[in-house]
């Protein structure tokens, strides 16, 4: 029995139940390359795939500064109001945090499966964003002490 594809696909069923297409598309997306014997994409997506979904999302992110909807006028305004200085600081912080995951994950790889389990479990069930992971290392980075 193949376990793994057997966890992607309750996975993949956690994201149906929850309405969560991204992390749907992702378990099925990974269950096909299983299936279509593409297990040769695996080390490619190990080793760049958080940094191109990284790239996607600072884009994603940008995108309204880009196109203009945002002015450069807002961003300026931004730091004379409290909230918007606040948001820069939190931002600052879970850059911080999304840093010191990205290392703990790196180097020790046996929690990952408990902070991807932990991620789809608070997608599936509390309405949250499958961005989680790398944050929830940062914390649990500063929870053992791991920089």
């Amino acid at each position: 029995m193949d376990y793994s594809a057997l966890l992607l696909l309750v996975l993949a069923g956690l994201g149906i139940f929850s309405g969560n297409s991204s992390v749907t598309i992702a378990m099925v997306v990974l269950l096909l390359l299983r299936v279509m014997n593409l297990h040769q994409t695996f080390p490619w997506l190990e080793k760049y795939g958080l940094t191109v979904g990284i790239v996607l999302l600072t884009i994603g992110v940008m995108a309204p500064l880009a196109s203009g909807r945002i002015t450069v006028q807002e961003v300026l305004t931004s730091f004379l109001h409290w909230k918007s200085l606040l948001a820069i600081g939190v931002g600052v912080l879970v850059a911080y945090l999304g840093g010191r995951g990205v290392t703990l994950m790196s180097s020790q790889p046996a929690v990952v499966n408990g902070l991807l389990i932990g991620t789809v479990l608070g997608v599936a069930f509390f309405k949250g964003v499958p961005v989680g992971p790398l944050i929830a290392a940062g914390i649990l980075s500063l929870l053992l002490g791991k920089s």
